[in-house]
């Protein structure tokens, strides 16, 4: 069993900015690539960005020179940062993985909200 645990959501003003975390713990081999995707009301879930076991990055073209993400290999953890938010980026964050275990399996987290306020 594994599992995605997200922590750094919350409220901010447009312009600041917020960092998530999301640590991944159980019965792993290996974790392939990580990533973020966001949920906003009323529209289908979008993917924010991913990054590969290697460290290769991307983006989706609405976030790109104002989020950043990392992972900690040795620690499980992908990270996302996010600057000069805007009222647009609120939605659910969702961190998801994809996991080799017995099998290879992508894993999602309950999600964490940011609400960015104007």
């Amino acid at each position: 069993q594994v599992q995605l645990v997200e922590s750094g959501g919350g409220l901010v003003q447009a312009g600041g900015s917020l960092r998530l975390s999301c640590a991944a713990s159980g019965s792993i081999f290996r974790i392939n690539s990580m990533g973020w995707h966001r949920q906003a009301p009323g529209k289908q879930r979008e993917l924010v960005a991913t990054i590969t076991s290697g460290g290769i990055t991307n983006y989706a073209d609405s976030v790109k020179g104002r989020f950043a993400i990392s992972r900690d290999n040795a620690k499980n953890t992908v990270y996302l940062q996010m600057n000069s938010l805007e009222p647009e980026d609120t939605a659910v964050y969702y961190c998801t993985a994809l996991i080799t275990s017995r099998t290879i399996i992508r894993y999602w987290g309950q999600g964490t909200q940011v609400t960015v306020s104007s």
